[in-house]
Parts: C-alpha cells; sequence; structure tokens
C-alpha cells in the first residue's frame, strides 16, 4: 500500500509536522527524504530495505554512488541529495567547532571526524590543530595511504602544528576495515607523536580512531 493510501495520523511526514523529527524512527526519516517508492514497494519499504542492505544509517549516509545506485529506487538525484545531506551536516559540525572550544564539544569532534573519515576506502591521517583556549584553528589531512596502512611521519605533524601556531591537537585517522580498535602499530605511532609534539610544547588532547559505526579514543582509554 502507498503511504498516500495510509491514514493522515500515520503518515510519517504529517507525523514529523506534528510530533517532531526526533519522534520518528530511521526508516520514516528516510522514507521522507526518499519521498515516493517504486512499483509495488512504497518509499517506507524502500527505506527499511536500505537500511538493512548497509546495516545502518551511518553507512548508508557513508556509501559510495556506484554501491548506492545498485538499490532498487536510488537514482542519480537522490543519490545527490544524499551526499549533499552529508557535507552540510560535516559543515554544521564545522561551524560548530568553529565558535565553541573542543573541551565544551568533545562529541561534535568526533561527529565531525566521523563524517570527514567514514566512507573511505584508504586510511587517512587527519590532525585537529586548537589555540591556547582549545578553539579549534583547522583541520588539516597529513597523510594518506591504501586500505589497510598509512605512513605517518613525526615531522611533518610537529612542522604543521608550529605553521598554525597550535597550542594543542586532536589526532585522528580511520580505518577502512570497519574495525575501529586500535593496533598496537597506532598506540607505538601515539606515543611516538605525543613525544615528538611535547618536545615544542604541544599538547596531544586525543586520538580517535574511526570506523563505519563507532569511533574509539585514546583518551577515554587510557592510552594517552
Amino acid at each position: 500500500m502507498a503511504i498516500a493510501d495510509w491514514p493522515i495520523s500515520e503518515r510519517p511526514r504529517e507525523r514529523l509536522l506534528r510530533f517532531g523529527a526526533k519522534h520518528l524512527s530511521d526508516t520514516e526519516l528516510l522514507a521522507i527524504f526518499l519521498r515516493t517508492g517504486i512499483r509495488g514497494r512504497s518509499a517506507l519499504d524502500l527505506a527499511r530495505e536500505l537500511l538493512t542492505t548497509f546495516g545502518s544509517l551511518t553507512a548508508l549516509l557513508s556509501a559510495s554512488p556506484s554501491s548506492l545506485l545498485e538499490s532498487p529506487g536510488m537514482g542519480e538525484a537522490k543519490i545527490a541529495q544524499l551526499l549533499a545531506v552529508q557535507e552540510l551536516t560535516r559543515r554544521t559540525l564545522g561551524e560548530q567547532l568553529a565558535t565553541g572550544t573542543v573541551l565544551t564539544s568533545p562529541r561534535a569532534v568526533g561527529d565531525y571526524l566521523r563524517l570527514t573519515l567514514v566512507g573511505l576506502n584508504h586510511e587517512v591521517f587527519c590532525i585537529v590543530l586548537m589555540d591556547a583556549q582549545h578553539r579549534v584553528i583547522t583541520c588539516e589531512e597529513l597523510f594518506r595511504g591504501t586500505l589497510t596502512q598509512t605512513s605517518v611521519y613525526p615531522r611533518e605533524v610537529v612542522k604543521c602544528a608550529l605553521h598554525h601556531n597550535a597550542a594543542s591537537v586532536i589526532l585522528a585517522h580511520n580505518h577502512p576495515s570497519g574495525i575501529a580498535e586500535p593496533s598496537q602499530a597506532d598506540e607505538i605511532l601515539t606515543r611516538s607523536l605525543c613525544s615528538a609534539l611535547a618536545l615544542v610544547d604541544i599538547q596531544v588532547l586525543d586520538h580517535f580512531v574511526v570506523a563505519t559505526d563507532r569511533i574509539v579514543s585514546f583518551a577515554e582509554r587510557g592510552l594517552l
């Protein structure tokens, strides 16, 4: 049955306007975004199938255009809209970081890094640079590698931090495999970078490992 044939009180769009977006499920919100279904399947059916196929909303939003095109009901227009939503969200979080401090918005930092790094099919190492008040100066991608590893050079990290006159930094890299657990090599690298930056009086506040549905904080794990 098409959503247009449902009782008005049960339609996702009408429920959103009446009760607010937070009262709708991921499936219902996605159905509103899709707007229309295909023959024999409503927008809600398609939304449910997409979430089942990709495993989560995060995985869906970070999926490649080619994989999305393989899904029923997903054409170039809807894929472009999804990419635009993801970028708008990333920019919104970036603005929050630029106007506040990292210490008052740690979740925003994690969300920003997840949107920046999730979905890449190669490892990327980034650094968030902050001033003495822990306000974000900028976020830079320093190194790019392969599916399983990337080479990080402490000298270049220190050089970047000094160039921006940073007082502290947050390190981050992704695991394209989808497993967020830090490796032994990650721990060794983090200790090396902490030592190198300490020599020029720059503090490492955290190191995030980003995977599709999870982000691990070295600081929370007591690994710094």
